[in-house]
């Protein structure tokens, strides 16, 4: 069979036929391995997988799902809240064997094809003792993060991964494969930098990096939940007037069954000061002693430590496939006595083994940025809270997730308008437009230039201007 042939026929055969790397039908050996997304939630069966080894084999895979009328979706790491990575039916475009990094340490740039994770850049950036804006679990892909925006330990001090993204390589709609940058098609670029995968499948990410590490002074000190209300008003304190040296995340979860906690607490909810200083390490211990002194913790576990051993710290409990997850987010204009309270009063019962709700002190780097240079908007908030449950058994999916829409409306009405999109559950369509915020407009028309007919809509999608 030629190429030409391949054109008329939806088969795993003319599918390889237009591809370099691996084609997959139901049945093959490596069809659920590759299929196979973080979220249990989703289980989906495309009818074809290309898994991608080069540019070149992207374009040729939409091109030929464009020509067999064959819907796309686009996996690069898989950690999505929503279920967008995999689509049951048509056409799966995998990156995952496109990880490759390159950095080139005297410009301070990486390099990085979609497919890689963050633990990738990291053992490649590392090396040079240099860093990027990163998820803050090392599995987790490049591009999704980086395309939604991208906070994570760096961000108080160095921005969004949104920010540091200098230019990438984007397949079109059309399978041509363009450039994005401030001086190549940089309307599409500034659509990247918050718009996710609305207007082409990115292959590969130039980020700027930074000095950072090899060590850091981090870690983290955990106190009875008891305490919550007068601990969150601490932290409110605390976080007033800090420097950009400093990131500092509250976190409620349960206490994993691991062997260094103490093990009368597994299973107990606690509050956890998740902490990291960027400046020097010798001023890592007063800076971080505020959160460490506040009376007898249940564990504490806070030094120097190696950037790459920070970046793991939650693979543990959030990396493995098949768990169940959902996602409730908001940005929250100040951290008032009543919308601690309200925190506080909507956790019970706290449903599933793996749940987790954080707040994050936003501003710093991010709130540095005009609203209006990249398509993420949300650069005003004082803090933002996200409710995260994760359980394993599919019995429990109502009772949870109910918990969290729950808890979720009662922070609304302490909350804005504004959510992140990366965030987003796969029933908040309606949030969609409140993810752009003022932005929204702009990105509609941006999608009518360079996705016309949304060929790429297994996202939290963008509808062309005029639809």
């Amino acid at each position: 069979m030629n190429s030409s042939q391949a054109l008329n026929d939806p088969s795993r055969e003319a599918l390889a036929e237009v591809i370099e790397g691996e084609a997959l039908v139901p049945g093959d050996t490596r069809y659920d391995e590759v299929r196979a997304v973080w979220n249990g939630r989703f289980d989906r069966r495309p009818a074809l997988i290309a898994c991608c080894i080069s540019r070149e084999d992207v374009a040729s895979a939409v091109r030929f799902a464009r020509a067999h009328e064959l819907s796309v979706s686009v996996k690069g790491g898989g950690h999505d809240y929503a279920g967008n990575t995999v689509a049951d039916g048509g056409l799966l475009i995998d990156l995952g064997a496109m990880c490759t990094v390159h950095v080139d340490r005297v410009a301070r740039r990486a390099t990085v094809q979609a497919g890689a994770t963050w633990g990738d850049v990291d053992a490649a950036t590392q090396a040079y003792g240099l860093a990027t804006p990163a998820g803050t679990i090392s599995n987790v892909g490049v591009a999704g993060f980086t395309l939604g925006g991208g906070a994570g330990w760096l961000t108080p001090k160095y921005g969004l991964a949104v920010d540091n993204l200098m230019a990438a390589e984007v397949v079109t709609a059309d399978g041509d494969i363009v450039r994005a940058s401030e001086e190549e098609n940089a309307d599409l670029l500034w659509a990247l930098r918050g718009g996710g995968g609305n207007f082409g499948i990115v292959t590969s990410l130039e980020y700027a990096l930074h000095p950072v590490g090899p060590d850091v002074y981090a870690g983290q000190v955990m106190y009875p939940v008891e305490r919550a209300g007068e601990l969150l008003r601490l932290f409110r304190d605390q976080m007033s007037d800090v420097s950009g040296d400093l990131a500092a995340f509250f976190f409620f979860l349960r206490i994993p069954p691991l062997e260094f906690f103490p093990e009368e607490h597994h299973g107990a909810i606690a509050v956890d000061f998740v902490l990291t200083w960027l400046g020097p390490i010798e001023e890592g211990e007063a800076a971080l002693a505020p959160f460490r002194e506040l009376g007898d913790p249940i564990f504490e576990m806070v030094g120097p430590q190696p950037y790459v051993a920070l970046q793991q710290s939650f693979d543990a409990g959030m990396s493995a496939k098949g768990n169940r997850w959902y996602s409730r987010f908001h940005y929250l204009d100040e951290l008032s006595d009543a919308a601690i309270d309200a925190i506080t009063g909507g956790l019970d019962p706290f449903p599933g083994e793996f749940t987790t709700v954080y707040l994050a002190k936003e501003g710093g780097a991010v709130s540095r940025v005009p609203s209006e240079a990249t398509a993420f908007p949300h650069r005003g908030a004082e803090y933002s809270i996200h409710i995260f449950p994760g359980w394993i058994d599919s019995g429990s999916d109502g009772a949870v997730m109910n918990w969290a829409k729950s808890f979720s409306h009662t922070i609304a009405s302490h909350a804005g308008d504004g959510v992140y999109v990366n965030m987003l559950a796969e029933d908040e369509v309606e949030r969609i437009g409140r993810a752009y915020g003022e932005n929204f407009e702009r990105l509609r028309s941006l999608k009518a230039k360079w996705d016309p007919e949304n060929v790429f809509r297994m996202n939290h999608n963008i509808a062309p201007e005029g639809d």
